[in-house]
């Protein structure tokens, strides 16, 4: 996991991925839409990326492991719990808090 905490600090917006996942794509393409700019780490792209995918299903829960999305480095979850946060128009303004976007 301090691999994870590691790759997250510092950063508004974190998402990891991987490149042929079709959900991790529609989750940066909506993260961008709004103008921020998304760290994103494509675990099959790093060479850390099985011990980084490990860490997220094992300490975090995640279900499938990609995308995991984490804004102010706080872990929000996945692609649903992303789509829920913009249906509610919770996403903009948690950008805006954590910095990502300032308008």
């Amino acid at each position: 996991m301090d691999s994870v905490r590691r790759l997250v600090a510092d950063r508004p917006v974190v998402i990891f991925s991987r490149s042929t996942c079709c959900m991790s794509h529609s989750i940066k393409t909506l993260i961008s839409s709004f103008g921020a700019n998304p760290t994103v780490y494509e675990l099959d792209q790093i060479s850390n990326g099985k011990q980084v995918e490990r860490a997220l299903v094992q300490q975090l829960g995640c279900q499938p492991s990609v995308p995991a999305v984490f804004i102010g480095q706080e872990f929000v979850g996945g692609d649903k719990q992303v789509m829920s946060l913009q249906v509610r128009n919770e996403l903009g303004p948690l950008l805006r808090k954590a910095g990502a976007i300032w308008i």
